[in-house]
């Protein structure tokens, strides 16, 4: 008769299991609350001490590191001394292996939770098995996952070749492990304060299969991270629409990161990676998203769309005028939702946006033979380290309205160029190769618009000649916000004092590639 040891803490659909297993000659041996579970449901089972001769100790901590339990596991069946061995032992082989781990990722997700409680959940034993099981896996069945249990009953009952199928479930068990270990690496790194480890160990669980990646020759599939942050695109839920595609996740990803600087009412609507429109108001969320739709009505089009607050009835009169993408909000009113599902391919998507100061620290970029790590550009400057370097100081509308355009210039790819008033992008060049090339860019876009003042520049980094300034200047930009530090500084400086406008250095680059 084959065996099989079943310990799992997830016991969803485990006595119908070992119930099929029995209906195929299976012996059943278990540990601590799957036997008492099994034994409660009429199945006949055999407890680990039994067969290990040895009892549970330390609280649990020793239970299955045995021996008995791994050299039944890992004996090649096809060798003759290891069978011998066996025998010598009375040692009986374990023909499968159902375990899942002890919940360490849920325990550290709750709050309050100290070291010492995670680490209690820290599992040993049930790592161990599944490797010995998933290295022997042309003899044993490794088997971590109640969506499997069909599968590996059917393949049993068959009684054909089955070496592929039991091959994957050892890779599965396998890459569940390593992640599993991940988890518990990280909270210890994190414990430790060690911000870039001297290996950098990610998990990252299957989310979905997408209808193709950048571009339609490219397959793609999305993952999102073992620990999920509650602020990030993995976390959302779709109300409505089609699935999501991979631009449509970087570009909802990247809206995201824009909101989340902005604690008034804020609508960004963006577009390859880009904003194309971003707008603020002290109180009234349908005047952000007024501002932001109108600073560039012809980019908008099949854009993303994030808006930080609850989606409204006139807000979506307006969106459902307009071809959109995505919407993502915190919520919908029930008149938005049906205004807005009548359009069927719009997706539709909530998010708890009060999280948004929790999000991922870092971010990684995968780059060809390794993986770049570094802290997210979370920074958001503030008015007290702005230095005037100007004759003219900025007017107090002015300097509202270079924090906004700041705000906003971060989140434009590099070379970066935002033209804004107090609360509205009006010009966005992005992504140019020489600076003065997303000026024009800016600048060409704020003339098309109604006129507005204040009228400021903000750029991502310092101006490497003064022919940026100029070219704002002879354009009515009346102030001008940019990090300094080039060898060149001064000249941008005088070139501002004559033509009058002000000019503040904030000492801080915001590049973004």
């Amino acid at each position: 008769m084959k065996r099989a040891l079943i310990s799992v803490s997830d016991k969803t659909g485990v006595v119908e299991f070992a119930k099929g297993l029995i209906a195929n000659d299976f012996e059943i041996i278990s540990t601590g609350g799957t036997y008492k579970k099994l034994q409660e449901n009429g199945v006949k089972v055999t407890e680990i001490d039994e067969v290990t001769k040895f009892p549970e100790i330390l609280d649990g901590r020793v239970k299955t590191l045995h021996p008995v339990v791994h050299a039944g596991l890992l004996a090649k069946r096809d060798n003759p001394e290891h069978m011998k061995t066996l025998e010598k032992l009375n040692i009986q082989t374990i023909d499968l292996v159902c375990v899942n781990l002890y919940p360490f990722k849920e325990t550290i997700s709750k709050d309050g939770v100290t070291p010492a409680e995670a680490i209690e959940q820290i599992d040993i034993g049930g790592p161990s098995m599944i490797r010995s099981a998933s290295k022997n896996f042309k003899s044993v069945y490794v088997v971590i996952d109640a969506s499997d249990y069909e599968t590996v009953l059917e393949s049993i009952k068959s009684d054909e070749d089955d070496t592929l199928l039991r091959r994957r479930l050892a890779a599965k068990a396998f890459r569940h492990t390593a992640e599993y270990d991940s988890i518990i690496a990280h909270y210890l790194t994190d414990l430790n304060g060690d911000e870039f480890p001297d290996v950098e160990v990610l998990g990252y669980d299957y989310h979905q299969e997408l209808r193709y990646g950048e571009n339609s020759h490219q397959k793609a599939a999305f993952y999102q991270s073992a620990m999920p942050s509650a602020y990030s695109i993995a976390s959302a839920k779709q109300l409505h629409g089609k699935e999501l595609s991979f631009n449509n996740i970087k570009d909802a990803d990247a809206a995201l990161r824009i909101v989340s600087d902005f604690s008034q009412p804020c609508v960004a609507a963006l577009k390859h990676m880009n904003p194309c429109g971003v707008g603020v108001d002290d109180d009234s969320i349908y005047q952000a998203w007024h501002k932001a739709y109108t600073a560039d009505t012809m980019s908008v089009f099949g854009g993303i769309v994030a808006v930080n607050r609850e989606v409204t009835k006139e807000i979506a009169e307006e969106m459902h005028k307009i071809f959109l993408e995505i919407v993502i909000a915190p919520s919908f009113t029930d008149e938005a939702l049906e205004i807005l599902e009548a359009k069927k391919n719009i997706r539709l998507l909530t998010l708890d946006f009060s999280q948004a100061q929790a999000a991922d620290k870092h971010e990684y970029v995968s780059v060809m033979g390794g993986l770049l790590v570094q802290e997210r550009d979370t920074t958001v400057d503030q008015l007290d380290e702005f230095k005037v370097v100007t004759k003219k100081a900025p007017t107090d509308e002015e300097m509202k309205a270079l924090l906004f355009g700041q705000q906003v210039v971060k989140h434009v790819k590099s070379n970066a160029i935002v033209i804004t008033t107090t609360d509205k992008t009006l010009g966005i060049g992005a992504g140019q190769m020489n600076r003065i090339g997303s000026v024009k860019i800016a600048i060409e876009q704020e003339e098309k618009a109604d006129a507005h003042t204040p009228l400021i520049m903000a750029s991502d980094a310092f101006f490497p000649m003064d022919d940026c300034v100029q070219y704002a200047a002879e354009h009515g930009i009346t102030a001008i916000v940019q990090p300094g530090g080039s060898i060149k500084d001064q000249d941008s400086i005088d070139m501002a004092d004559k033509f009058g406008i002000a000019m503040v250095f904030t000492g801080r680059r915001h590049f973004k590639h």
